[in-house]
C-alpha cells in the first residue's frame, strides 16, 4: 500500500489558541515552533494520520509579562516539559471537504482526547513545482484536563482565567516527492527532525536559486 507524506509548511501555516479573561473578553495567542507531517495511504487525505510537534517555549499572547507566566510552572512548565504533541486520524467524512479528526494531545506529560472540525479549504500546484493542499481546524478543550488549575477567584464575577480553550489551526501541507509503504514514510518526517532548539527553522519549502516569495 503506498503512503503519501506531506510536510506541514510551519511558515505558512498557523496553531492560535484563545481563551476567556474574567469572564469578558478572548484573550488570543499562538505557537510559533512546531513541525507536522500528514500520511495518508494511497493518496486519500480522508484517511491520513496527522503528527505535530510543538515547542511551548515559543508561546505568544503579544505581552511579555504574561507569556512569561504561562511559559512558568503554573501553567505551561515549559523548562520542565519541553515539548507538546498531537497524534490523530482521520475517522469521518461529515460532507464533501469536510471532516472529522480524532486524536489525543500530550501536555505536561499528559495525553487527554481531543477532536477537530477539518475543512480541506484548497489544493494547488506552487510556482516551485510542489503540490500543497490547504485545511482549517477548529477544536476546544478544558485546560483542567492537564492539570493546569491556576486562577484567582474574582468573587461573585467568577475567575480570573477561562477553563475552556479553543483552537483554530491553519494548515498548508506539501507533498514530498518520495512516499513509503505500509504505513512508513521513506525518509524522515519535520517532525522527525526535532527537538527544537534556539534559533531552529521553519522548516518551509525553499525556492529555487533566484527566486523569492
Amino acid at each position: 500500500m503506498a503512503v503519501e507524506r506531506w510536510e506541514i509548511d510551519s511558515g505558512h501555516s498557523g496553531i492560535y489558541f484563545s481563551i476567556r479573561h474574567m469572564a469578558l473578553a478572548k484573550v488570543r495567542g499562538q505557537f510559533t515552533r512546531w513541525a507536522g507531517s500528514l500520511a495518508a495511504e494511497d493518496g486519500d487525505l480522508r484517511c491520513a494520520t496527522v503528527d505535530v510537534l510543538i515547542d511551548p517555549s515559543s508561546i505568544t499572547t503579544g505581552l511579555e509579562d504574561r507569556d512569561a507566566h504561562l511559559k512558568s510552572a503554573d501553567f505551561l512548565h515549559t523548562a520542565a516539559f519541553p515539548e507538546m504533541s498531537f497524534r490523530g486520524k482521520v475517522c469521518n467524512c461529515l460532507r464533501a471537504r469536510k471532516f472529522r479528526l480524532d486524536g489525543e494531545l500530550c501536555v505536561l506529560g499528559r495525553s487527554h482526547r481531543i477532536a477537530f472540525d477539518v475543512a480541506n479549504t484548497g489544493r494547488t500546484i506552487d510556482p516551485w513545482g510542489h503540490e500543497r493542499a490547504s485545511f482549517s481546524a477548529k477544536g476546544a478543550l478544558e485546560r483542567k484536563a492537564f492539570g493546569i488549575t491556576w486562577n484567582r477567584p474574582l468573587g461573585a464575577f467568577g475567575f480570573l482565567v477561562g477553563d475552556r480553550v479553543e483552537f483554530e489551526v491553519e494548515v498548508e501541507a506539501v507533498l514530498q516527492e518520495e512516499t513509503g509503504t505500509e504505513g512508513r514514510p521513506a525518509r524522515p518526517s519535520a517532525v522527525d527532525k526535532l527537538p527544537f532548539r534556539p534559533g531552529m527553522g521553519s522548516g518551509r519549502i525553499q525556492p529555487r536559486t533566484g527566486e523569492t516569495r
